[in-house]
């Protein structure tokens, strides 16, 4: 079953407030494996009401797909065993690295080169071989470039062609790319392949400088992410779109204000669609 229309990430923390009705409001949730796997007791039995009432997809923290170890398979065959017993059909990961000799719960710029599009691409193979399953891959936000060779576009590209993995287009991580490192985002979105975006992500930031945005879900999407998201949507069609909040976690209610927003915009651009009237200003 292919996902459809607005999402959201399931914290522990959303659970007493989420269950044991989870909202209608949301089309579907999101996991990352590695927070669920080792959890017995009450969290499992929690998790397994959730997968039973909606649909579910998985976005992992611990692939480390572009780093030189080794994968780790012991970890892939256990997040092949998670999806299949909660019949989830998609995992993502970021395209990016977390371990060099030991894990450095940090997620790490990958160096834009051909060597490295190379590396990863094989290693994205042999990820689908083992989960038996296309990988999804999520631009990630970065603060250095190392060895830079070629553009974040067409670094990102490269992969997509030469991999055959899908892209998780996180709309957050490329505005605060774009103010990063001064490109833009918008040319970033004309630029990528019409058929890569599976499904997408968008969130909250910090403003650390005017010219240095910070990753952190922490906060509320600000507008100018909700109009890239709108402009996404009218590239590329309207895609699945999924809401992520990692910290200062408000209460259910005002997230599903955030997960309405999505609705509202995916509806807008469809409706722009269907009427072939000229896009308008999102409210």
């Amino acid at each position: 079953m292919q996902l459809t229309g607005a999402g959201l990430g399931l914290r522990r923390e959303m659970l007493d407030e989420a269950l044991p009705v989870l909202p209608q409001e949301v089309d579907f949730w999101e996991v990352a494996p590695e927070n669920w796997i080792p959890m017995g007791g009450r969290f499992s039995k929690q998790l397994r009401a959730c997968t039973e009432q909606a649909q579910f997809t998985t976005h992992g923290l611990s692939l480390s797909i572009g780093s030189c170890d080794p994968l780790d398979t012991d970890l892939l065959k256990q997040i092949k065993q998670f999806i299949q017993q909660h019949d989830i059909e998609l995992y993502s990961e970021h395209l990016s690295y977390c371990s060099a000799d030991g894990h450095m719960y940090d997620l790490l710029p990958i160096p834009f080169t051909t060597q490295s599009v190379k590396h990863v691409t094989d290693r994205i193979h042999q990820v689908q071989d083992i989960l038996k399953r296309p990988l999804v891959l999520e631009n990630t936000s970065y603060y250095l470039a190392p060895d830079q060779q070629m553009s974040e576009i067409e670094f990102t590209n490269a992969i997509l062609k030469q991999s055959g993995c899908k892209l998780l287009l996180d709309v957050n991580n490329l505005y605060v790319n774009s103010i990063n490192h001064a490109y833009d985002p918008y040319l970033f979105l004309a630029e990528l392949p019409k058929d890569a975006v599976v499904y997408g992500h968008i969130a909250g930031h910090y403003d650390e400088a005017i010219d240095l945005k910070v990753d952190t879900h922490g906060t509320d999407v600000i507008e100018p992410v909700w109009q890239l998201l709108a402009t996404a949507y009218r590239i590329h069609g309207v895609f699945p779109t999924l809401l992520e909040r990692d910290f200062n976690i408000p209460p259910l209610a005002e997230l599903l204000k955030e997960v309405a927003r999505i609705k509202q915009i995916q509806l807008t651009v469809n409706n722009e669609k269907t009427s072939g009237v000229r896009p308008g200003q999102l409210v």
